[in-house]
């Protein structure tokens, strides 16, 4: 973990406002991404604050030897994505507001632009709880012993739930790889 990340978890640092700013300031683009991935810009606009509020309030609760929080984080905006989705009675709405990714650019995210309906429908085939694992290692591109930590789930459960929405989605799509769903080498345990 970042000295910086250690010392602002730390219990004496509570009242080090700054250095929260700064661990904030490091980690808030990869968290504000996945929750726009997952509720759209609007709404992660939304819920990105709440986030930091629930983070700051419960960092006494952090465990410094787990390294760095990012993952302790992820936990939390998916805690405060569900309380938001519950609230909004749109937790199925949200596969349907996926939009292409706005870097069409990449030939990669071309081809899976061009297959986001089938892609929805996959992942639509998939339980709640694949799902969730599957986009934190393709889109966070966490290990499977970090989204482990952020579901609060044993690793071999999030291993096993990895492997079955791997073979759903080889399935379901019939092809090597899209979005590094089914062939991401760096997450390999």
């Amino acid at each position: 973990m970042p000295e910086s990340d250690a010392m602002v978890m730390e219990p004496h640092s509570f009242e080090e406002h700054d250095a929260f700013v700064g661990l904030c300031r490091q980690h808030g683009p990869a968290i504000h991404a996945y929750l726009a991935r997952r509720t759209g810009r609007q709404g992660a606009d939304d819920v990105f604050g709440e986030v930091w509020l629930q983070a700051y309030a419960a960092r006494a609760t952090y465990d410094g030897r787990l390294g760095t929080p990012l993952p302790w984080l992820y936990g939390i905006a998916r805690n405060v994505l569900r309380t938001h989705w519950r609230g909004q009675q749109r937790a199925e709405a949200v596969l349907q507001q996926i939009d292409p990714d706005p870097w069409s650019e990449a030939d990669d995210r071309l081809d899976a632009a061009a297959r986001l309906d089938e892609l929805r429908h996959a992942l639509g085939q998939l339980t709640e709880a694949e799902r969730e694992v599957l986009l934190l290692v393709a889109w966070e591109r966490l290990t499977p012993a970090e989204v482990a930590r952020a579901l609060d789930i044993p690793q071999g459960t999030a291993r096993s739930r990895l492997h079955r929405a791997r073979l759903l989605m080889r399935g379901e799509l019939a092809t090597e790889s899209v979005l590094l769903l089914t062939t991401n080498e760096e997450t390999q345990p």
